[in-house]
């Protein structure tokens, strides 16, 4: 696998078109602070780190609308890839859907959203636009 971030984006994608309650997704350092960031601006409905024996997953409690059912995650969209990657000054960070989603940057100070990183005057790599 040469992009396990447009995996993980992926599998959490397709598991919200299925309808699936849960998705378990193979485990790194990036994937955990993406999950974190998700969690924290309320895109999934919980997590857990389960460490196994031949190796470490990720499960995402998926969060839908009560009475519609509707998912809260409408879009996943990776921005910055392995071929062309994609870096933003503090200054020109993207605002998504003119601030209604969240972009995810991975920073010097962590991986945050967009907003965070403007209030802290940092740019980074845009990993991803949620909405």
């Amino acid at each position: 696998m040469t992009d396990p971030i447009a995996d993980f984006l992926t599998r959490i994608r397709n598991a919200v078109k299925a309808n699936h309650k849960v998705v378990e997704i193979p485990s790194s350092k990036m994937k955990r602070e993406l999950t974190r960031v998700l969690h924290e601006k309320g895109y999934i409905l919980s997590y857990k780190f389960v460490e196994g024996a031949p190796f470490a997953t990720i499960k995402i409690a998926l969060k839908y609308h009560p009475e519609t059912k509707n998912p809260a995650i409408k879009c996943l969209k990776r921005i910055s890839r392995p071929g062309l990657r994609r870096y933003t000054n503090a200054s020109s960070l993207p605002r998504v859907l003119n601030g209604l989603g969240i972009a995810i940057v991975s920073t010097s100070r962590g991986v945050m959203t967009d907003k965070e990183a403007r209030e802290q005057h940092v740019g980074g790599e845009v990993i991803c636009y949620v909405y």
